[in-house]
């Protein structure tokens, strides 16, 4: 089933569509924007004007149009301030029903508080963690404080960006008694109500819309695309000197900012006066930023209102697997392979946790990183391990920082032979702690895939134990079935996680789980003889030692 999600705002109309799988899970197919300025000089009870209602029945126009190519089964659009406020709101909405079959619907500024902070929750993962979501749109700004599936406070302010321009801007750059104004109008209306969440007391500030993601990626760094700022954190101070910088810069000298849209920088200074005055009221020190706003809401809303999406949170109630499973089911990778090499990998970090000292975070990398290791199959077989790195780096993970898609990403790109090289640039670009991480979880990878050689999980246990000596590690299966094939391919695979590790690897069948075969299984097997005779190792390992020959 397909939905297209319309959020007619203020500032701009965003269109999502939407694939609703089986479980209830949803996938983003499509996504469009037009930065109208519907409520430019009509906030506050005025009409909306002839030429701006105009332009967003052509939007709303070639947005059912796009929404029909892809097939949906229905179409959800929601107005907010701009038309909640407006004289002639009503006529907008018998517009879009008369002429374009579309039925629109207003919704108060706490439902939409609401459905924006289902959104957000949805996107960052905040579970069970009490967290204040802010939304900044061209008319209004809306505050909620909640758990993933619990709000328990919500209001909308008329704090919105176009509308405290209009009003408060009076010349640019922001002469410096128009922004004490300006922050005395934000706290009389807000401050309140702020002071009320801080006794509550929340672990996380999310940001969302378009003015956060803006304001927060500048202050970020600002040179990467929104759509690469889901999930960023961004020091208070930053934005803080983001403000102070904003404010005194002409309008010619904004539009020239590197990472800043062209669109919003008539906006801007007032946007970040209005972030960090909010912020600062919170008692804040970072802002967490989410590209899920008021559409994704509306989605989840649509899905939440059928009895089975609760089987589906049950399911997978952490948005991290359940984002990695849906990235996985979404490429058709082998699940059973997939789980397989998870399993084996993480039987080997946990074998050897002493050893490489990475922790629980680490950990999770691996497992997510060794089930998408092939999705790049649904590309090409040929460098799949890149087209794997790609799919995960664009695949829409949620609930990840992008740091850790990165390494996630990376882990995969390097499950087959290939070594890791600082020339190869998102590696070289890590940290060499991180690099070492890279190395180790990508060789626990290489050697779970090799003790899944046949896909066919024919390997059951591995124990894995370092040597009274302390320079080797033996790595004990049992199996199901012969064995010898992934005893074969571990013996070619075992070098890196050896390098990594700086020991002797010695991949072997655990006591009284030999690979024994019939001649007939030695005659049919292509693998069998290569398997007796094959060494550990097709190089010399860390300390340039040989390997034992499995036995």
């Amino acid at each position: 089933m397909r939905i297209a999600a319309i959020d007619v705002g203020s500032n701009s109309v965003h269109m999502i569509v939407c694939r609703i799988r089986p479980d209830l899970s949803f996938e983003v197919v499509d996504r469009e924007k037009d930065m109208i300025r519907l409520g430019a000089a009509s906030l506050g009870g005025r009409r909306l004007s002839p030429a701006a209602v105009a332009t967003a029945m052509q939007t709303l126009a070639k947005f059912k149009r796009l929404a029909e190519s892809r097939a949906v089964d229905e179409i959800i659009a929601t107005a907010t301030s701009a038309v909640r406020e407006a004289e002639n709101g009503a006529d907008f909405i018998t517009a879009a029903r008369r002429d374009l079959g579309l039925r629109v619907r207003v919704i108060s500024g706490t439902e939409e508080a609401r459905l924006i902070h289902l959104a957000a929750g949805y996107a960052v993962g905040v579970g069970r963690h009490r967290s204040v979501v802010i939304d900044i749109g061209g008319g209004s700004t809306e505050i909620t404080l909640g758990t993933a599936t619990r709000v328990e406070m919500a209001r909308s302010f008329k704090l919105g960006a176009i509308r405290l321009t209009e009003r408060f801007a009076t010349d640019d750059p922001l002469p410096p008694r128009d922004e004490e104004r300006l922050v005395r109008h934000i706290r009389r209306e807000a401050r309140a109500y702020l002071r009320q969440i801080k006794a509550r007391g929340f672990e996380r500030v999310i940001g969302a819309s378009g003015t956060m993601l803006s304001i927060g990626g500048l202050a970020a760094g600002g040179r990467r695309p929104a759509e690469e700022s889901r999930n960023l954190r961004v020091a208070v101070r930053n934005i803080g000197r983001l403000r102070r910088r904003l404010t005194r810069m002409p309008l010619e000298a904004r539009l020239e900012l590197p990472g800043l849209d062209p669109r919003r920088a008539d906006l801007s200074a007032v946007g970040a006066v209005l972030i960090d005055t909010l912020l600062e009221d919170l008692g804040a020190t970072e802002l967490t930023l989410s590209d899920f706003a008021l559409r994704e809401g509306l989605v989840l809303d649509y899905i939440r209102r059928n009895a089975a999406h609760i089987r589906t949170a049950e399911r997978y109630p952490d948005v991290r697997r359940r984002s990695v499973i849906e990235l996985a089911e979404r490429f058709h990778a082998g699940a059973n392979h997939g789980e397989q090499i998870a399993r084996l990998a993480l039987a080997l970090f946990d074998a050897t946790a002493a050893r490489h000292g990475l922790g629980q975070l680490e950990r999770e990398w691996l497992e997510y990183g060794a089930r998408l290791h092939d999705i790049g199959h649904a590309i090409s077989y040929e460098r799949h391990h890149r087209h794997s790195y790609y799919l995960i780096k664009n695949g829409g993970l949620r609930g990840f920082e992008p740091d850790e898609i990165e390494m996630i990403a990376l882990v995969a790109r390097y499950h087959r032979q290939g070594r890791p090289k600082k020339s190869h640039e998102p590696f070289g670009a890590l940290s060499k702690s991180r690099r070492r991480t890279v190395r180790v979880l990508s060789a626990m990878v290489q050697l779970a895939e090799g003790l899944d050689r046949s896909h066919t999980q024919v390997i059951d246990t591995l124990a894995a134990t370092e040597t009274d000596a302390g320079d080797a590690l033996r790595v004990a299966v049992t199996a199901k079935g012969d064995a010898e094939l992934e005893l074969w391919a571990a013996h070619r695979h075992a070098e890196a996680l050896a390098r990594a590790l700086g020991l002797r690897i010695d991949v072997v069948a655990a006591a009284g789980h030999a690979p024994a075969t019939t001649r007939k299984d030695k005659d049919a097997s292509p693998h069998a003889e290569q398997a007796r005779r094959a060494p550990h190792v097709s190089r010399p390992a860390v300390r340039r030692r040989g390997h034992r020959r499995v036995r």
